[in-house]
């Protein structure tokens, strides 16, 4: 059995006001109740890219793999978080350059999103690189998280920041929380729903120290 001493919460909550990047369809929720009024049930409807979330390679490529073609242990397994907090526009290659990223890592990107949180959608998010996303691919990580709705920068033509990954199969887990989470070692686990087909999931994400 594993061990450890606490398990961190890193997703976003979901519900009618959860803050959604632009565009994208809003989490809708409606409660019913059976005939005879003795149980309830949901219906809802949401994003593939809503809150905490996983970009799939479908997501960027028509003929790219689906969520559910990812291997599971890209989800599950030690993890780094890095702090690059100090960072005023983007993860930039030289400062990746500086955290000693080992191929295979799973590599979590903690910035001055976390601290801003999550309460309304801001254009000016830090956001990976370009050149940093290509080093990071390189390296054959199993996968790439940030403290944010996007890893790319909102309108910006460089598409790195999801190709390089995506084109290798390395999932990119966006909309994570880390004002909580220091630098450090940790086990991640990362589920979805087991969707067939789909670019994308919602997924509720932790950490294990």
């Amino acid at each position: 059995m594993m061990d450890y001493s606490k398990i961190i919460d890193i997703s976003i909550s979901l519900d009618s006001n959860t803050t959604i990047y632009p565009a994208n369809p809003r989490v809708v929720i409606e409660e019913f109740s059976n005939e005879t009024g003795t149980s309830t049930y949901s219906k809802i409807s949401m994003g593939t890219h809503t809150a905490t979330h996983i970009d799939a390679p479908k997501h960027i490529y028509k003929d790219g793999k689906s969520l559910d073609e990812i291997l599971l242990e890209n989800f599950v397994g030690s993890c780094r978080v890095l702090d690059f907090s100090f960072e005023k526009e983007s993860v930039t290659l030289e400062s990746l350059k500086s955290k000693d990223i080992k191929d295979g890592d799973r590599i979590l990107l903690k910035t001055n999103n976390s601290m801003r949180g999550y309460e309304e959608f801001y254009n000016d998010y830090i956001y990976l690189s370009g050149d940093g996303a290509e080093y990071l691919a390189e390296k054959d990580i199993k996968l790439i998280g940030i403290d944010y709705l996007s890893i790319k920068q909102r309108g910006s033509q460089d598409h790195r920041p999801h190709t390089a990954f995506l084109e290798k199969n390395i999932p990119i887990l966006e909309g994570i929380q880390l004002k909580n989470v220091e630098e450090g070692e940790y086990f991640l686990v990362v589920l979805a729903p087991k969707f067939i087909g789909v670019d994308g999931s919602p997924a509720r994400a932790i950490l294990l120290e």
